[in-house]
């Protein structure tokens, strides 16, 4: 065989054969976290610049954990910076035992994997477990103070352009007695975020207010001063049991208790509260020294397990059950909230987004806690307990008539040979990674995606009118919907307990549709059906939602759209003589289809926004608020979200 030269990367590098020892490159410092920003905080996009918050914050919450911070404060600056600021113990300002000629605090600031939580004994718990945190912060800002207060005395140090100390460490006052803490101020670099440095302040507030439910008693304060905004304090007395509270608030609580119960042994601990209300999904959240684990792992094996065997064998003690009745995990969970949050030394976390708990010891503490407490907790309130057993009951139920909902359509699919829907207009490719699948809005709109898409790696099934709400209806009534049928059919990987990520067909679902009130409606209902029934889907970046422009207008001969109202304020701005009138385009389908495709479907020209779950606790909570029957909340929910709907991802 013989091996063709890359002519592309030749011309890149002038001499491939140039490789000799100045070819070898040592990143010193904080240069790696420079050059490769993803690597530590996962993009250079909106949810990497929150990151570098978050990364602050949890020092703080680390600090609170250890019993040390009652009082963490967050400000949004009106120069673009943002300040954390805690009353912990204030990080260590004298010399370094390894380099001795610089202060403590320097190196946490300027040396990754440099922090007290690698068992030299200032953490026995932490959320941080990398000690690269507040350096790599240091390192994408172009401006960072941090401010120390300890033994009475108060320290500041300035860094710049990426960590660059601009002096030492340098003693600028004094503190009243016994007051501590550690205030960090930073302002992102403009050249490292693709997107700008702007805050999203209720992205801050969401994150903010678990960690205050996570740790109960622990005030966290909140100030905007970009705007009139006033300043949020979250603080909750009633901890995780308050959590469930406030998960619960926008459906209809089965019985108005919330259960809760804790243990401890060998430097683990657990808190669980849980409440059932009316509804058909479970909500499972669990974390892990304040992280979200949303992979879930081992402490909330432990508790489904230990859950199904207390219900069940409460269930057959009360005789409450047939001897031919049988209840299943998923029976008992229908309608449950539960918080199951855990502390534990050295974390050891799997799956590719490190959001799974591995550790084989939490999951024997988790699941003997809950055998024994929770069946404290049926013996002591038989009203709810009964209660919880009777919906099981009625799941089961609905879950037999599922399963022969299940099996029909299955049967159906093989006597109609291939099993795809009618309506599927399937591409050539069976590669998932190439393909994509719209699901359009209307049959006259899918008529003209058909003939603007790129047949062989594009597909599109027509979904005619609104689909079912499938936040308020069981399984069995979701299964007889045409349009549900059809849904999971095309994706081809089941739903449920069921689903399965690998038998997906397309590497991209993509929702089309008008951008009125009618398609963001039937945008809605679309993503709960995906988030309730193939949640993987969504955590797994495969949805996306397609912009069509709203706007076109002609600059000299040329046609050009303009995506909404801020695109053509920013056309105008540029072109401010244009005197062409700006067409608005009405509903999909009413597009010719080479302006659909040009438009919307074309891989180079189109717009599309990737739906992401980041804590799926908030987004159950969305979804049950904005789909579920309680019109003053959603009204609210809207009210308050109406600042932020430059950011809204539908």
């Amino acid at each position: 065989m013989v091996l063709q030269p890359d002519l592309e990367r030749t011309a890149r590098s002038g001499d491939p054969g140039l490789y000799d020892e100045s070819a070898i490159q040592i990143l010193e410092g904080l240069e790696p976290v420079r050059m490769r920003p993803g690597m530590f905080i996962g993009s250079t996009g909106p949810s990497g610049l929150h990151h570098l918050v978050w990364e602050v914050v949890d020092n703080a919450v680390d600090e609170a954990m250890q019993g040390y911070c009652q009082n963490i404060t967050v400000s949004l600056l009106e120069d673009g910076g943002c300040r954390v600021s805690d009353d912990g113990r204030g990080i260590p300002v004298g010399p370094h035992p390894q380099y001795p000629d610089k202060s403590t605090a320097e190196i946490v600031l300027t040396v990754l994997h440099a922090g007290g939580k690698f068992g030299g004994g200032g953490y026995k718990v932490s959320g941080g477990l990398h000690g690269v945190g507040v350096s790599v912060v240091n390192a994408l800002s172009r401006r960072l103070v941090l401010q120390v207060c300890r033994d009475g005395k108060q320290y500041e140090m300035e860094f710049r352009d990426g960590g660059v100390p601009v002096a030492p460490l340098k003693q600028v006052g004094t503190t009243a007695k016994g007051s501590t803490g550690t205030t960090v101020t930073f302002w992102p670099d403009p050249g490292i975020f693709e997107e700008g440095t702007e805050f999203r302040p209720q992205t801050i507030e969401e994150r903010l207010q678990v960690m205050a439910f996570l740790n109960r008693g622990l005030a966290i304060q909140f100030t905007d001063e970009r705007s009139e905004r006033e300043e949020r304090l979250f603080r909750y007395s009633g901890g995780i049991a308050d959590f469930v509270r406030h998960l619960n608030s926008a459906k209809e609580a089965l019985f108005k208790k919330v259960g809760e119960f804790s243990a401890s042994e060998a430097s683990q601990e657990v808190e669980v509260a849980f409440q059932w209300n009316t509804g058909y999904h479970d909500g499972i959240h669990s974390f892990a020294n304040g992280i979200a684990t949303t992979e879930g792992g081992m402490h909330e094996e432990g508790f489904k397990k230990a859950l199904t065997v207390a219900v069940k064998g409460y269930a057959r003690q009360r005789n409450l059950l047939k001897e031919k009745d049988e209840l299943q995990g998923e029976d008992i969970r229908e309608g449950l909230t539960a918080i199951v949050s855990v502390r534990l030394e050295n974390p050891q976390f799997e799956g590719q987004t490190k959001t799974k708990l591995g550790n084989l010891s939490i999951r024997s503490l988790v699941e003997r806690t809950t055998n024994e407490k929770l069946v404290e907790w049926l013996e002591e309130n038989p009203t709810e307990a009964r209660q919880i057993v009777q919906k099981a009951m009625t799941a089961a139920r609905a879950r037999a008539a599922a399963r022969q909902a299940r099996d029909l359509t299955r049967r159906k699919s093989v006597l109609e040979g291939a099993g795809m829907p009618d309506k599927l207009a399937d591409c050539s490719s069976r590669n998932a990674r190439e393909s994509e699948l719209f699901i359009v809005e209307g049959d006259s709109a899918g008529g003209s995606a058909i003939r603007a898409r790129n047949p062989e790696t594009q597909a599109i099934l027509p979904i005619r009118g609104k689909i079912l709400n499938v936040e308020r209806a069981r399984i069995d009534r979701m299964l007889k919907s045409i349009e549900i049928q059809a849904l999971i059919g095309a994706i081809g990987a089941g739903l449920g307990d069921d689903f399965d990520i690998a038998k997906v067909r397309y590497g991209k679902i993509i929702i089309l549709a008008d951008a009125d009130v009618d398609g963001s409606h039937i945008r809605t209902l679309l993503l709960t059906f995906l988030f309730r029934q193939m949640k993987e889907l969504v955590e797994m970046g495969y949805v996306f939602v397609a912009q069509p422009p709203l706007y076109s207008t002609l600059v000299g001969k040329e046609k050009v759209y303009l995506k909404d109202d801020l695109a053509k304020a920013s056309f105008l701005s540029e072109r401010p003589n244009h005197s062409h009138p700006f067409n608005r385009l009405k509903g999909l389908g009413e597009m010719d289809f080479d302006e659909l495709g040009a438009t919307t479907m074309d891989r180079a020209k189109r717009t599309l926004l990737q739906i992401s779950v980041e804590q799926a606790a908030l987004a159950d909570e969305a979804t049950s608020v904005l789909m579920g029957e309680d019109v003053d909340l959603r009204k609210q929910f809207i009210q308050n979200n109406a600042k932020d709907v430059r950011f809204l991802d539908i």
